[in-house]
């Protein structure tokens, strides 16, 4: 079987590419834990001074794999395990995050970037948040870095509408770096995080830690978990991932 996440190295940059595109790119709980494994050892090996966190094929990750929110729901569970050490993990790395999103960004997709430190999106890019749709709620203190990053009525129409940002708004709105031709998005993002390598990293990191309070973060993230787990064990999540299966609309009206 392929391998869904690949990891490289050199020159001080650590490449974490999300490698399961004929999916979308869906993140299962392996997936997830491959890549806190690689952003944890990061953090203590000297040699590596920016990640980059990418894909393969033309979408940036479809989200969680529903599969396994569905099989949560149905036997009560809490959110799978690995998704929450994952996002625990990109909240508090503490060296340089470079991401590179080629097209779709969907739920943590999208608020896993909220974590980077420079953002470089296709144009035709969709961003997108529908926890609400699904009957759930924000995570990865989301709640707090989306309405900080493009607004709170923007935001909240993200999230409890659905609308969707394209790379074009990201950029224009202060959420990404630049939007650019998808071919183009990969080799920028690169080329960033190479001349990220070249600076002073202990400079760097402090600067990183004066403009995020991650212990902030975490403490959201943390509240956000215990709603979210609620939320996924409710009836209206029932409904959600009953549709989704079924492939009709969810009716929220008897629930």
């Amino acid at each position: 079987m392929t391998d869904q996440v690949t990891i490289t190295q050199a020159d001080g940059v650590l490449e974490i590419l999300w490698n399961r595109p004929d999916k979308k790119n869906a993140l299962s709980q392996a997936m997830y834990a491959k890549a806190a494994d690689a952003l944890l050892a990061a953090s203590e090996d000297k040699s590596v001074r920016v990640v980059l966190l990418g894909s393969t094929g033309d979408a940036f990750t479809s989200g969680n794999d529903l599969s396994d929110f569905a099989a949560a729901n149905a036997s009560g569970s809490s959110e799978p395990r690995q998704s929450s050490r994952f996002i625990d993990t990109i909240i508090a790395f503490d060296k340089p995050i470079v991401a590179a999103v080629p097209g779709l960004a969907v739920g943590v997709g999208t608020t896993m970037l909220l974590h980077c430190d420079l953002v470089y999106v296709a144009k035709d890019a969709k961003l997108t948040v529908p926890f609400v749709n699904l009957a759930l709620s924000p995570e990865a203190a989301s709640s707090i870095t989306l309405p900080a990053r493009i607004g709170y009525v923007r935001a909240f129409a993200m999230f409890a509408l659905g609308e969707a940002l394209t790379g074009e708004q990201a950029a224009n709105t202060g959420f990404a770096n630049a939007a650019l031709p998808a071919t183009e998005v990969l080799p920028a993002a690169r080329a960033a995080a190479k001349a990220l390598a070249q600076r002073p990293v202990g400079a760097v990191m402090a600067t990183k830690k004066l403009m995020r309070n991650a212990e902030a973060l975490t403490e959201r993230a943390n509240t956000e978990v215990k709603i979210f787990s609620e939320r996924l064990r409710s009836a209206e999540a029932a409904e959600a991932f009953t549709a989704f299966r079924e492939k009709r609309p969810p009716d929220f009206s008897k629930v």
